[in-house]
């Protein structure tokens, strides 16, 4: 392969951060007990990488997919692609523009208005006025946000953001497209208006470099995926492949696994998961208890989450304590039981995660629990084979504490 045909090389391409430890207070009488205790007490840290030694080619023309478990490095690696962040060794080369979306409003500014960030994204891009202003109409349509397009941005609410950011970034004809996970902001209409732009971006020859948690979508678009795996590249061929190993490292329980590494601000950890049964059939209620724990630091009053995945990744089951009106109590310790019920899923293995958030992420545990349905005859009515983001089905869910030991 001669060196005009790759259009992204990649040598030994490294990212580390530095994660400081420190005891935080969360009461000045604390603080100040902590300081007489401990008068010498310095902050700790230590390296944390989150690529390790990354090679890779890829040609002019190819679409590939990046995938993994949250916390692999997908996003550090498009960032360091997208020069958004420098390696802290290796190479990157890149021949041609390269046009990013990796997070909601990349590359806008808050105060200008749709029309403006357009030619701004432009510019950015190396485009003249001219060119800009040739695709401007069909930018505009792609959106649907016409309506609003004088308003300042930062009046926009997230799927308009993401609109306007994809449109601009699919028409202003960069040779390198790099899109991260952030479309699953947009509803299911757009994903798959989305989808088919970039089909069609990918037929004029322009490369793409795509992640997503949705093996539907990459099984579609891609026609080679990279398989990060705490931040390593553990796989770089075929897509089916690619996703058959991916499944495989679904299936792997990551309980284990040091809390600290996994996404979230990290305040509070769930810790020993235990689900009532593991085998059910169709329609059988779904019991788990998780204990979240206290880390570090003070939040407010938190929710919980869980995500029921199928064997492609497609969440097929969404579920939000606040519906409950129940929390996570700013404690040390709490037991927590979820329950869901009269979910008629397709016989088959389903990934559990759990989730703990407040304004963002606390923590995410990916894999907490498989469950198998077992084929049941004559079949019930089971989920359809559409739906992104919100799930596919509705199902009577409820949480409750679980009393400790002892207690009234």
């Amino acid at each position: 392969m001669s060196s005009s045909d790759i259009a992204v090389q990649a040598r030994g391409v490294s990212k580390s951060y530095r994660i400081q430890h420190e005891t935080k207070a969360t009461t000045l009488g604390e603080s100040i007990s902590n300081k007489l205790k401990n008068p010498l007490a310095r902050q700790t840290s230590e390296t944390f990488w989150a690529l390790k030694e990354v090679d890779f080619d890829i040609r002019k023309g190819e679409v590939v997919g990046i995938i993994g478990r949250n916390g692999a490095g997908k996003s550090t690696l498009l960032k360091v692609l997208s020069r958004i962040t420098a390696p802290t060794t290796g190479e990157i080369v890149i021949r041609g523009r390269v046009g990013s979306l990796l997070e909601v409003g990349t590359g806008f500014h808050p105060e200008l208005t749709g029309r403006e960030n357009i030619f701004l994204n432009g510019a950015i891009l190396g485009m003249t006025q001219r060119e800009v202003q040739r695709q401007f109409d069909q930018i505009v349509e792609f959106s649907g946000v016409e309506q609003f397009l004088d308003t300042p941005v930062k009046r926009f609410s997230s799927g308009m953001y993401v609109r306007l950011a994809f449109a601009v970034a699919a028409h202003l004809e960069p040779e390198v497209m790099i899109v991260d996970e952030v479309l699953a902001v947009g509803d299911s209409e757009f994903q798959k208006k989305c989808l088919g732009k970039m089909q069609d971006v990918a037929k004029s020859g322009r490369t793409i470099l795509f992640v997503s948690h949705n093996m539907q979508t990459i099984s579609q678009l891609c026609t080679h995926c990279f398989l990060l795996q705490s931040g390593s590249m553990t796989f770089s061929g075929p897509t089916d492949e690619a996703i058959a190993r991916y499944i495989e490292t679904q299936k792997q329980s990551v309980v284990d696994v040091d809390p600290d590494l996994r996404p979230g601000s990290g305040e509070y950890r769930i810790t020993e998961v235990n689900v009532e049964r593991t085998v059910v059939q169709s329609g059988d209620p779904i019991r788990a208890r998780y204990t979240v724990e206290h880390r570090r630091g003070h939040t407010p009053f938190l929710h919980t989450n869980f995500h029921l995945c199928d064997e492609v990744n497609t969440i097929v089951l969404h579920g939000d304590s606040r519906i409950k009106q129940f929390g996570v109590k700013p404690r040390d310790k709490q037991e927590i039981e979820l329950e869901f019920s009269g979910v008629n899923l397709k016989p088959g293995t389903y990934r559990l995660d759990l989730m703990v958030h407040y304004n963002g992420y606390v923590d995410v545990l990916e894999g907490a629990a498989n469950i198998d349905v077992s084929p049941v005859l004559p079949e019930r009515l089971a989920t359809s084979d559409f739906g992104y983001q919100f799930g596919q089905v509705i199902a009577e869910m409820n949480w409750r504490e679980i009393d400790p030991p002892g207690s009234a």
